[in-house]
């Protein structure tokens, strides 16, 4: 099990992905504000990861809070979410988290007026978000993986693997995993996924560990694998869904979308119920993160662009619907209509409850 990020009595414990595949390192982050740079620094990335980045980290910062009442307590938690909140802008998962933890807050405060106690509920709900993540992206895959068939091969962009995740099994990779898990022989293809190259870093890193086949190809050959006969699905995770069930994923994905479209291919995205965002009724008021323009222009502290020219870098852009063949959520498999199909999912039971 790749263990992505892990509460501990010393802090939260998590794997630096920036350094991967050359080097596996865990870093020990100590305050809820190393973990709030860790999420900003894409130490941690992934929609469902940062939002338990984020629950571990406000657990944690409550946790050394210094207040002596419940009053100071709730001040300084109350800072710890917004500094929380201004990490990543695109993942609803991190303010699914953080409204969570709010809720666990006023929840045992109307109940006990001790700080300790309040503090030791944070920390519950911080492990029981983990757990349920891990839970969550379980089922995911199961559902998942009754739309793919045996000797399929399946084009992904970014990573949405157990990296992305709390650990274990991911979502769109989940979704290969429980193929897999199913008895049927999957392949996948990986875009590398510039500017930050997510998929030749850890999707194949991820991949080659759990000794599934993997072929890398850079993002502009997708449209040639796909013509070419030799991809069967797309499954892709996501950071935030509409209402409508546009999607908001990594930068790149729409094109792939539109190829797969073109080319007959289903293209399927596969999120856990808390990235759903039922708020916004279209993709269009989905706020889109853009990075620094050094991600673009080097590689590591290798320069590749002219000096001076000028750089985009949008972190995310948005599927729209009607290129979607489904969704694949831990509550079922939500087809167009959208708007119907995925409030009819957020209706159902959670997997393994806590809402």
């Amino acid at each position: 099990m790749i263990k992505t990020i892990e509460w501990t009595d010393e802090g939260v414990r998590m794997l630096d992905q920036r350094l991967l595949p050359a080097e596996e390192k865990y870093l020990m982050l100590r305050s809820y504000e190393e973990v709030a740079e860790a999420i900003k620094k894409m130490v941690v990335r992934g929609a469902p990861a940062i939002g338990v980045s984020a629950a571990m980290g406000l657990a944690l910062g409550a946790s050394q809070s210094v207040g002596t009442s419940v009053a100071d307590l709730e001040d300084d938690f109350d800072y710890m979410c917004k500094v929380m909140s201004e990490t990543r802008p695109t993942a609803v998962n991190l303010f699914w988290a953080i409204e969570r933890m709010r809720q666990t807050f006023r929840r045992e405060q109307s109940k006990d007026t001790r700080p300790e106690a309040i503090k030791a509920c944070l920390i519950a709900e911080a492990q029981q978000i983990f757990t349920e993540d891990i839970a969550a992206n379980r089922a995911l895959g199961r559902f998942g993986a009754e739309l793919l068939a045996d000797g399929d091969t399946v084009l992904t962009h970014c990573n949405a693997g157990a990296l992305a995740t709390a650990g274990d099994y991911g979502t769109a990779l989940g979704v290969i995993r429980g193929a897999i898990d199913a008895g049927k022989r999957i392949a996948v293809i990986a875009d590398e996924t510039r500017p930050f190259l997510q998929g030749l870093r850890l999707t194949a890193w991820e991949l080659a560990k759990d000794n599934i086949p993997v072929t890398v190809i850079t993002d502009n050959m997708a449209g040639h694998v796909m013509k070419s006969g030799k991809v069967n699905a797309v499954v892709v995770g996501a950071d935030r869904i509409a209402g409508n069930g546009d999607t908001a994923n990594k930068i790149g994905t729409y094109m792939v979308a539109v190829l797969a479209r073109e080319h007959k291919i289903p293209f399927y995205v596969a999120a856990p119920i808390s990235t759903l965002d039922l708020t916004l009724k279209t993709g269009a008021a989905i706020p889109i993160e853009e990075r620094d323009p050094r991600e673009v222009t080097h590689i590591k502290e290798h320069q590749l662009a002219p000096d001076g020219v000028g750089v985009q870098n949008p972190a995310f852009d948005v599927t729209p619907n009607e290129l979607i063949a489904a969704i694949i959520t831990d509550r079922g498999v939500a087809r167009a209509p959208y708007v119907e199909s995925l409030q009819g999912l957020m209706a159902t039971s959670a997997v393994g409850s806590g809402g």
